[in-house]
């Protein structure tokens, strides 16, 4: 931390609501006191003021959905200060950081919460300083109010001694105490008083009339680095004497190396070592392309992939699994056997998903120093907790001799909530201590040795009565998202193995809000394929597909209106204005012209009522996406512009996906390898994309991921509205051409 570091304010850092005051963390210390420099003066885990200014410590780590900027202003607007007057850093690896809203230690979030406020406990039993799950707001919105409220009568505190005079009658404004008399105090005088005053428990906080940040559109605090090229990602990182890493493993994933013959690559330009690991091997050169070049030239044996060597067989162990019907039941309304022997109109069909790969911009690498019983380590990453825990395991070093320092990302989408390319870059330092070394992982290792999305299977039975739904059965079946991360992470605490279903494998399905009378969702267990892990939307992002395919085809097989229909089924007010706000915006009651047709999708995503139309054109040469529409209710809405940003990219996300995306396997091994046959879409794809931030009050929303659920069936639909064709396996562009 350099000089002019952080006023990091949050008295309440133990939940997603107010919990008390900083007096319950007191045991487990200040993370930010050991690297305190001198003048600097924390006056809580999330503030800190120094002679030089103020800036505010993020507990979340930033890659580019904006989350840096909201953070700040959550503290800004309680301390009176501008955005333009605070630093923001990302917070030390800490505990104390924890967010206890992305996975809290009960499944149930609401009923999580509601006993933290009741019994004002502190930090579970195993939190982590997660960022992802559309969470970071949820988590933040009251604990980094908190904040700035602590940190501002703290600071009124130590002023009222200096003026002699009485708190209540001292106001705050642009960085400084002000008396009535005129007189005013920076915070930058008060720092270091400020630090001997007792916090508040529970300082009161503005109200929502008042603000003057929250509420409005605000500059990105990260914008000026990033245009200017001067923000630092961890690929960016530099040191004296550093050496460069770069990674080659079995590409059958989750197979070990037998042996490995070095003597070609030790002997070319730059190379400093090969070491072996239990998969593969890693070669440190004097820079980056050296070590690339010479990993290519290590001739590795390699053992036989522990899964179906085909990516037809992948899908084919899914179908029999749903088609058998056998697994925990999520949701079972009514009597749905008995709705679908009585009905006259039955739709039953299959649809079928691939894997996909993350892809970030910034290939996966990370920085590890390992010298004088310390480890150093430099990482774009979703989780610095995890990441300090993987560097003490590999090391045996304790736990608080390893310090993560958490830089930009340039993408993570899930995957940087991985250790793996962590775990490269300390394994390297291991081999040679005292020498800095980055690790990278070539694109073509990064794509081929991703943790995917998962492919999944869903089938559904549909019976219509009176022209509308009367039961839906759904079986979905993909590897389970925890049973791949336990295999995967060997150095991370194992947990529950069982290839059983987890709930993300049904969300986006079985808590839906259609008001159907028998509703049935069965999760039927996965095989051990290929490792899967978060990405964006998590199982929302094929669930969904699955349902609004399903809930679509049930509309056109019942001559009903697609978008009226699913408004009909909905007794949720947000969700029925969102879809009221997207018909209004795609003009979907107006006819079109002969070409022209539109689809629609609707999802609760996180919380979040979500409702898409997409306009496709149809000609000769193929399919073009025109236009989309996006309606989301995010509650409160903190910074419209950046939501707007968010949104958009989930959009896109999704429809590149939708597109384009596909993970295949052949002999064992990942087919994709860079973005010349994982591509993504272009400028001149790209849709015209129109938002509508919906504020239904009360709660806060997440918005990161909710725009990519419903693209693909949103666009699916429309396909067929233009063409007659229902395609049934993604992507699209297997089946038509996407101009």
């Amino acid at each position: 931390m350099k000089r002019r570091t952080f006023l990091i304010g949050s008295a309440a850092v133990t939940g997603g609501v107010m919990l008390g005051g900083y007096r319950l963390l007191r045991p487990k210390g200040n993370p930010l006191l050991p690297i305190l420099e001198e003048g600097q003066f924390a006056l809580t885990p999330y503030v800190i003021v120094d002679g030089s200014g103020v800036s505010v410590v993020a507990p979340r780590a930033e890659m580019g959905q904006g989350i840096h900027s909201t953070l700040a202003a959550l503290v800004a607007e309680e301390l009176d200060v501008t955005l333009e007057d605070v630093r923001v850093i990302h917070g030390p690896a800490s505990n104390v950081y924890a967010n206890h809203i992305a996975f809290p230690p009960t499944q149930n979030r609401r009923a999580f919460l509601e006993e933290e406020i009741k019994t004002r406990l502190g930090a579970p039993e195993n939190p982590t300083q997660l960022t992802g799950g559309q969470s970071s707001i949820q988590d933040a919105f009251v604990k980094m109010r908190t904040a700035g409220a602590s940190a501002r009568h703290m600071l009124v505190e130590a002023a009222a001694r200096e003026f002699g005079a009485e708190p209540s009658i001292l106001s705050t404004t642009g960085g400084a105490v002000v008396h009535p008399d005129g007189r005013t105090i920076p915070y930058t005088a008060l720092a270091e008083a400020a630090a001997t005053v007792d916090p508040p428990d529970d300082p009161p906080l503005k109200p929502q009339e008042e603000w003057t940040l929250l509420g409005r559109s605000q500059p990105r605090v990260d914008m000026v680095g990033k245009c200017t090229g001067t923000a630092e990602y961890s690929i960016d990182m530099r040191l004296p004497g550093m050496l460069y890493a770069a990674v080659r493993r079995n590409p059958h994933l989750g197979a070990r190396m037998t042996s490995f013959d070095d003597s070609r690559a030790r002997s070319m330009r730059g190379v400093r070592d090969v070491i072996g690991l239990d998969d593969g091997i890693i070669v440190v050169a004097s820079n980056t392309w050296y070590a690339m070049m010479a990993a290519r030239e290590v001739d590795c044996s390699w053992e036989s992939a522990p899964y179906p060597a085909s990516t037809e067989e992948h899908l084919a162990a899914l179908s029999d699994a749903v088609r058998r019907g056998e697994g925990p039941r999520w949701r079972d309304d009514g009597d749905v056997d008995r709705a679908l022997e009585d009905s006259s109109v039955i739709v039953e069909e299959e649809y079928h998903v691939p894997y996909l790969a993350h892809a970030t911009m910034e290939p996966l690498n990370a920085l590890a120093w390992l010298r004088q019983g310390r480890l150093d380590i430099w990482a774009g990453n979703q989780n610095p907790t995890a990441a300090q825990f993987v560097g003490a395991q590999l090391t045996g070093l304790p736990i608080d001799a390893v310090h993560v320092h958490t830089t930009y990302m340039g993408g993570g989408f899930g995957r940087r909530l991985e250790m793996d390319f962590v775990a490269s870059a300390i394994r390297a330092a291991m081999a040679l201590p005292g020498t800095p070394i980055q690790a990278t992982w070539p694109r073509e290792e990064d794509i081929r040795h991703d943790s995917y999305r998962p492919t999944a299977v869903g089938r559904f039975r549909g019976a219509i009565s009176n022209g509308r739904p009367a039961a839906i059965d759904l079986t979905v079946s993909s590897p389970a998202l925890h049973s791949s991360a336990s295999r995967r992470n060997e150095y991370l605490p194992r947990g529950d193995v069982r290839d059983t279903p987890d709930k993300f494998s049904v969300t986006g399905v079985m808590d839906q809000p259609y008001r159907i009378d028998h509703y049935r969702v069965t999760a039927a267990p996965g095989q051990r394929l290929l490792p899967v892990g978060w990405w964006r939307s998590v199982g929302e992002s094929q669930n969904t597909f699955f349902m609004e395919s399903a809930i679509d085809e049930m509309a056109h097989a019942a001559g009903g209106d697609p978008l009226e229909m699913r408004r009909s089924l909905l007794d949720h007010a947000p969700s029925r204005t969102v879809l009221d706000t997207v018909a209004e915006m795609s003009g979907w009651s107006t006819p079109l012209p002969e070409g022209r047709a539109r689809g629609v999708a609707y999802a609760l995503s996180s919380g979040a009522a979500t409702a898409q139309v997409v306009e496709v054109s149809r000609s000769d040469d193929g399919i073009r996406v025109e236009r989309c529409w996006i309606a989301v209710d995010v509650g409160i809405a903190l910074d419209p512009r950046n939501i707007e940003a968010q949104v958009t990219s989930a959009v896109l996300f999704g429809i590149c996906s939708a597109i384009h995306g596909e993970i295949t396997v052949e002999d064992g091994r990942v087919v994709q390898s860079n973005y010349d046959d994982y591509p993504l879409i272009r400028m001149v794809q790209a849709p015209r994309i129109d938002v509508h931030v919906h504020e239904s009050g009360g709660e806060i929303y997440g918005v990161g991921e909710s725009g990519t659920p419903t693209a693909a069936p949103a666009l699916g639909n429309a396909i067929f509205a233009a063409t007659g064709q229902r395609i049934r396996r993604l992507p699209f562009g297997r089946s038509v051409t996407i101009l």
